[in-house]
């Protein structure tokens, strides 16, 4: 497949994502590619761990390929959307469950989808261009391919304002936040993943670990806690809107932008994931939940109509005035039923 190049190359599976003038987007076929070989390498004792990078300089994986889905969905099929979801999911939790060190190489940008392939590993190395991010509430969707947990798992309540503002974390920034593990010199990668290669021993990345520039969050820990606190969407926006600093400010903006479902969801999933039952699988299970049913009775179709189909940038949400009813948030949280994500091999 001419998107993506997976071989073995002496200890190391390799998996390397070539759609660099797609920003890597990554389509079914190449998730399915990567599940594919994953299962192989899990039995062969020849692959001692696996190592994920990407071709170009701008971007590890930018998202989904979403044409696709918006086509299938605007034409009333939802089916493969569904499936695409469901068959992404599954990629994810076996990352993060993976028997063998996995290692990824996040340069550029990492958002959506690219972090369900670049965050779930046990080495996730970033350096000076990466910029990591969830930015699925603007498109009407919710932080999903397993971006719930690591959103849960961050400190305070920093899931809340990333998986609600959609920010773009740099590389300190996604080291605190629970993205990323290790900063290294983009200059330095070549050389780490020929000797990954030579002896499959991923200590050495432990020991080419620096400090990466300075990040922001841990000094607004306290500020965002305050002001992302609230039960609901609309205690947040209460909250922010009695605040007159900076972080408020553009927080405050940032919300305005994007789907009042979405981020009510948002606020709820974190909340429902907290807690000593946290793990991957309940996580993607929500997640699901909201996706089976986003192009049906979410803002999905309509989010990606004003920017990307469109490019107008005014999306007709529902609830635009933030006022989200409690039970449209249930709603779309509800359990599946017979079509609830499953892990099992078919």
């Amino acid at each position: 497949m001419s998107d993506i190049d997976i071989r073995v190359t002496g200890c190391a599976g390799r998996i390397t994502l070539t759609r660099e003038k797609a920003l890597n987007a990554l389509s079914y076929d190449m998730c399915m590619a990567i599940d594919a070989a994953l299962k192989a390498w899990a039995k062969d004792d020849a692959v001692k761990l696996v190592v994920i990078d990407a071709a170009g300089e701008k971007a590890f994986c930018a998202g989904g390929d979403i044409a696709e889905l918006y086509s299938t969905g605007k034409a009333g099929d939802y089916g493969y959307g569904r499936t695409f979801w469901r068959d992404e999911y599954r990629l994810n939790a076996r990352i993060f469950g993976y028997p063998k060190p996995v290692v990824s190489f996040l340069q550029g940008f990492t958002m959506g989808g690219g972090v369900g392939i670049g965050c779930h590993g046990t080495h996730r190395i970033v350096c000076e261009s990466s910029q990591i991010s969830m930015p699925e509430v603007g498109i009407g969707l919710i932080p999903d391919v397993g971006g719930t947990l690591i959103l849960a798992l961050a400190p305070g309540r920093l899931g809340e304002y990333l998986g609600l503002t959609a920010g773009r974390l740099k590389a300190a920034d996604a080291i605190y936040a629970g993205f990323a593990d290790l900063f290294i010199s983009k200059e330095k990668w070549e050389g780490l993943i020929a000797s990954l290669e030579q002896d499959g021993n991923p200590d050495i990345l432990q020991q080419a670990a620096e400090t990466a520039p300075d990040g922001t969050l841990e000094a607004q820990q306290g500020e965002i806690d305050r002001l992302f606190s609230g039960e609901t969407l609309n205690d947040i926006l209460i909250d922010l809107s009695r605040d007159p600093s900076e972080i408020s400010a553009a927080a405050q903006k940032a919300l305005m932008r994007n789907s009042p479902l979405s981020m009510a969801c948002t606020i709820e999933m974190l909340h429902r994931l907290r807690g000593p039952s946290l793990s991957i699988q309940r996580a993607l299970d929500l997640e699901y939940r909201f996706t089976f049913r986003s192009m049906e009775k979410g803002d999905f179709l309509e989010g990606i109509r004003a920017q990307i189909i469109d490019k107008d940038r005014q999306p007709k949400w529902q609830y635009a005035d933030r006022n989200v009813p409690a039970v449209a948030v249930s709603q779309m949280l509800m359990p599946l039923g017979a079509d609830a994500l499953t892990f099992e091999e078919e």
